[in-house]
């Protein structure tokens, strides 16, 4: 069984590699994938690039090549649920794209046209996993389990986020969990996303946001660690 691991930052990717052993690497689609152990699984640790049509290249060659049982998303995003804060983890329930927008064709806001399905259902048992490990090992913030929202955009606008929240019901935006979440669904692959909030996506990021990233990528990096240390 391989374990693919998707990181949003450099800083998420070289903490793993630091607990890595045995470590080869792969160039594909001009994405570097480092094959390794850690904790006894058999992992492959990549980062996707920003965008839809990078997370779902990568997803896809995770699967194909490296034969991905599960996949495992991480990084940062914007708050949709104005609950949130800076720092607080969102655990995928679902995800979907709200950019998606085939409503001229008579379809509804972010239904992909011609599939039977656009909301794409994490996996129940690495939710709860992921949650376990959150709770035990993230202090000072709040967990919460719910809908992802992916688009091609960076959401700096706060009717946009009031939006996103009344008619998708997100928890936070970002631009590609859904992709990774619809290529795993469409092959089978149970996932999870793992979100860090990192500014209200309203405009108002953080000013201390290269601190932050920081912080979340060892946030990030407790909770992977602590999923595979626990994984059957």
């Amino acid at each position: 069984m391989t374990i693919g691991i998707i990181g949003a930052m450099n800083e998420e990717i070289e903490a793993l590699l630091s607990s890595m052993i045995d470590i080869t690497k792969e160039v594909k689609a001009e994405i570097e994938y480092y094959r390794g152990v850690i904790n006894g699984h058999n992992v492959v640790v990549c980062k996707s690039g920003v965008g839809k049509v990078n997370a779902s290249i990568c997803t896809q060659i995770l699967i194909d090549r490296f034969q991905a049982s599960k996949v495992l998303f991480t990084g940062v995003a914007g708050a949709v649920d104005p609950t949130l804060n800076i720092g607080d983890i969102v655990i995928s329930v679902d995800c979907m794209q709200h950019d998606m927008d085939a409503t001229a064709l008579g379809f509804k806001e972010g239904e992909i046209p011609f599939m039977d399905r656009f909301i794409f259902k994490a996996d129940d048992a690495l939710i709860t996993l992921a949650s376990k490990v959150s709770d035990e090992e993230v202090n000072n913030q709040a967990i919460i389990k719910g809908r992802i929202l992916s688009g091609d955009q960076f959401v700096a606008n706060r009717e946009k986020v009031k939006q996103l929240f009344e008619k998708f019901e997100g928890s936070c935006t970002e631009m590609e969990g859904a992709a990774v979440a619809q290529v795993c669904s469409m092959n089978n692959v149970p996932f999870v996303i793992i979100r860090s909030i990192s500014d209200k996506a309203d405009g108002s990021a953080n000013s201390n946001f290269l601190e932050f990233v920081k912080y979340a990528a060892d946030n990030s990096y407790k909770i992977i660690v602590g999923m595979l240390e626990r994984m059957s």
